[in-house]
């Protein structure tokens, strides 16, 4: 009996193809480099709690030994390791800062995870705006007086969350977004998941980490923009507004009662080799992506975000591995974009928009990748200026924030939006009533409507615009897009 392949198997075909990633994990699947040499059949390694190799929920050994000088290198009062995740990390700072049934003053473009700890934790959340970068119709930087406004107006708040560097590696000023949290004596949390690499780089110009400016607790996710598997996170706490024994137990919970052991190690050993070598990579790391950016700074229709946009829209800094291309110019859409990148030049982004796409450079990639993706570029870009024929669904993004056209009307909290009765409709006849669930591009994961908010025609017209460009459109239980669950007529407090 011919036995179909498993997942074991196509990955296995996958990985011998000459499909070249320019997306998550940040090893690039290198691994005959100095960053794992050290790793070897991973059956050999893969072991429980047994004597002489600690406890991940109880470290006294060697473990605690690892995580302290994790937290030497990265200078923070105490260094977690996470193996479920950034997600983990995410899920814990909520919980430990904000007292059940609180209030989280956070940044709307926030990853799901964090909406999901404000439902698991029956939190009302005040959202604070991005502000808009209008030539790239991307998400920016966070104002620190719209912070100071917004503690001002809810006194009720706990603690802050925000973003910073962003999906597409825009960093808001963090210094003083710290220093006016604390005025209110609240913690400031960092999702810093995709700034892992910021820490070693910051002398080779990069952005500065969220732990060196003030920050109380950052989440860094390992996996994503350095040497290290994939589900490997830390988070660094530092200062005195965090309650480190509430936190410590909300760890405990989120983190799985069986760490791996073998993820466990790819944190030790990409800390360990960045320490040693991180900075040196680094700068070369920063040397091939200003030359890479040189290349491209030759398209006609095609157009990279680059520094010009710092100083405006609330953008401190940016994180130029973070290779955002536009195609607002050209005749085409991002998901066509990023089909041709896989279909035609076997070049898979990490994530693509409704008009641009997203790769993830990281210090694994190779002169030939960097090669690949020029030519690749350059060769669309040619072609990429006739727009006879071409219809294109652009969006009127004028009166919003980012990749949102409106800001959502919360009529209720996420919680009670999830857990009022429900009932299945239509989307298209879903104007004016208030969803039971999320709807989400992911990744991103960003939540364009989120439990508990009026589904208004800007919005519903977004996710069918969406799905007609080929994005993936999540969340919802009707995978097809095409029913939506609402809060079914009950009275909504």
């Amino acid at each position: 009996m011919n036995r179909k392949p498993d997942l074991f198997d196509q990955l296995a075909e996958y990985g011998h193809s000459d499909f070249y990633p320019f997306h998550m994990p940040g090893h690039k699947r290198q691994f005959k480099e100095s960053f794992s040499k050290k790793f070897t059949n991973p059956f050999s390694i893969d072991i429980t709690e047994i004597d002489g190799f600690d406890n991940l929920h109880n470290p006294q050994g060697i473990l605690k030994e690892s995580m302290d000088r994790a937290s030497a290198i990265y200078k923070s009062d105490k260094t977690y390791y996470l193996v479920n995740g950034s997600s983990c990390g995410i899920l814990s700072a909520i919980s430990g800062t904000v007292s059940r049934g609180g209030t989280i003053l956070m940044s709307r473009n926030c990853h799901k995870s964090a909406f999901h700890g404000v439902f698991l934790n029956d939190l009302k959340a005040e959202y604070i705006y991005p502000q808009l970068i209008g030539e790239f119709c991307l998400q920016g930087g966070i104002l620190p007086e719209d912070m100071e406004e917004m503690l001002k107006n809810h006194p009720e708040a706990e603690a802050v969350l925000v973003v910073s560097p962003t999906y597409d590696g825009i960093v808001s000023d963090i210094r003083k977004l710290a220093d006016i949290t604390h005025k209110f004596n609240l913690p400031l949390i960092v999702d810093e998941a995709h700034g892992a690499h910021f820490s070693f780089g910051k002398e080779t110009g990069f952005p500065v980490s969220a732990i060196e400016l003030g920050a109380d607790i950052v989440i860094q996710s390992l996996h994503k923009t350095l040497p290290s598997l994939t589900q490997t996170a830390v988070m660094h706490v530092k200062g005195s507004y965090v309650d480190l024994d509430r936190l410590d137990r909300y760890v405990h919970i989120y983190q799985t009662s069986s760490p791996s052991y073998v993820l466990m190690a790819s944190i030790d050993n990409c800390i360990g080799f960045m320490a040693e070598q991180g900075q040196e990579c680094m700068k070369e790391f920063n040397r091939k992506i200003m030359g890479l950016r040189e290349e491209l700074k030759s398209l006609s229709y095609l157009k990279v975000l680059d520094e010009q946009v710092k100083g405006t829209a609330g953008v401190y800094d940016v994180d130029l591995s973070k290779l955002i291309i536009s195609t607002r110019n050209s005749n085409l859409t991002g998901a066509q974009l990023d089909q041709k990148l896989r279909e035609v030049y076997h070049l898979e982004m990490e994530m693509c928009g409704p008009d641009y796409v997203t790769a993830i450079l990281t210090l694994a990639d190779t002169k030939e990748g960097y090669r690949r993706l020029l030519q690749a570029l350059s060769e669309i870009d040619a072609k990429a200026g006739d727009k006879s024929g071409q219809i294109l669904v652009r969006l009127d993004r004028s009166g919003g924030y980012g990749d949102q056209p409106v800001r959502p009307e919360i009529r209720t909290t996420i919680a009670k939006g999830m857990n009022l009765h429900r009932k299945k409709i239509h989307l298209e006849d879903a104007l004016g009533q208030v969803s039971a669930e999320f709807v989400y591009i992911y990744p991103p994961g960003i939540p364009i409507v989120a439990p508990g908010e009026v589904l208004k025609r800007e919005l519903i017209d977004l996710i069918v615009s969406y799905k007609k460009m080929g994005l993936p459109v999540q969340g919802l239980e009707d995978q097809r897009i095409e029913f939506i669950y609402i809060l079914d007529g009950q009275t909504i407090k």
